[in-house]
Formats: C-alpha cells, structure tokens, sequence
C-alpha cells in the first residue's frame, strides 16, 4: 500500500466514524431532519425490497437513524483499516445518500443563509461521494475482476487460434509426410517388381 492511500482511506473515513458513532449512541437529535426521508423512501423500500429485507427495516426514524449510522460506522472502520475497503467504500457511498437528502435539503430552506450554508453541505456530500466511488473501485494498481475478465477471454481466444493454426499446420504436413511415404513405397514396390 502506497503512503498516500495509507493516509487519505482514514483521513475520508473519519467523518462516518464519528458521526456514525454519535448517530447509535443519540439518534434523537437527528430524528427531526430524517423524518420527511424516512416517512417517503422507507416504503418504497418495503415495496421493491424482498420480504426478508422489507421486514427488517426499522419502524422507527430513530432505528432508521441508528442503522445508517452503523453503516457508517462499520463502512469508516473497513476503509480506514483497509480490510474490505471497498464494500466499505460502497456501503459509506449508500449511506451518505440519505444523510445527504435528510440534513442537506437546501432547496427547502427559505433564509438565504441557511441555504447558502446547506447548500455548501450539500456539495461537500457530494465531493464525499466521488472520494468514495473512487475508493470503492482502487484496486491499489492491480488489475480488477473485470480486467482480468475482459484479458483472460482474449487470452484464451488468442490460444485457441494458434492452437487451431498449430493442428492445421502439423495435419499438413503429417499429410505431405505421408503422401512422400506412400510414393516411396510405391516406387520402391514398382523396383522390386520384376521386368516383364
């Protein structure tokens, strides 16, 4: 691991850490704000989730609270660490969505400087976001799943062709081989025969 991803995986992470930590230990405050986003996406869920995941999903904003706060919890630790960093990445991604929605919604603000202020909130989340999506798909300079994918299939492709080129080429001349092979034999029948 290079020294800049050793620094920036705990330096992105250390917001959720915190703020997901301080989201178990007292959702209350944050109940407020993630009501609106709660009363209209978790149904939502419910409904596309399958029965098992729509099941599970906290009744209370403050279980819905809490839960997003383990997710930040969890996914701060997994980056920072670097174990599962990049479901870490994934799952942080996932749940600045509706942190962002919830205590950033600067286009229902009305003061001019609350929604200044919201707004700048707003569009850190975002810069988050991108940190995230790239840390979620850094292989740390080895090629990912689907590069090897993608160069395995060629390689094999690649083989199979000079395999086929390989076999055709010794069939033809196992085949001239055997043609110069049959005229010996039949000159050398046509030797032993005798004249007359």
């Amino acid at each position: 691991m290079t020294v800049v991803r050793a620094l920036a995986r705990p330096l992105l992470s250390i917001l959720f850490v915190v703020q997901g930590a301080k989201a178990i230990k007292d959702p209350e405050p944050l109940v407020p704000k993630a009501q609106p986003v709660a009363d209209r996406f978790v149904p939502l869920i419910q409904k596309v989730a399958p029965a098992q995941v729509g099941d599970r999903i906290p009744e209370s904003t403050a279980g819905l609270v809490r839960l997003n706060g383990a997710a930040q919890l969890i996914g701060g630790l997994a980056l920072a660490t670097g174990r599962g960093r990049r479901l870490g990445a994934v799952v942080l991604a996932g749940s600045l969505v509706p942190t962002t929605l919830a205590g950033h919604s600067f286009w229902q603000e009305s003061d001019k400087a609350v929604r200044a202020t919201q707004k700048v909130q707003f569009m850190k989340n975002l810069g988050l976001m991108g940190g995230l999506m790239l840390a979620a798909v850094d292989t740390e300079g080895k090629p990912g799943v689907a590069w090897r994918a993608s160069h395995g299939a060629k390689a094999v492709k690649r083989e199979t062709k000079r395999s086929a080129k390989l076999a055709k080429r010794e069939t033809k001349q196992f085949a001239r081989a055997a043609k110069r092979e049959a005229k010996h034999a039949k000159r050398l029948a046509k030797a032993e025969l005798p004249f007359g």
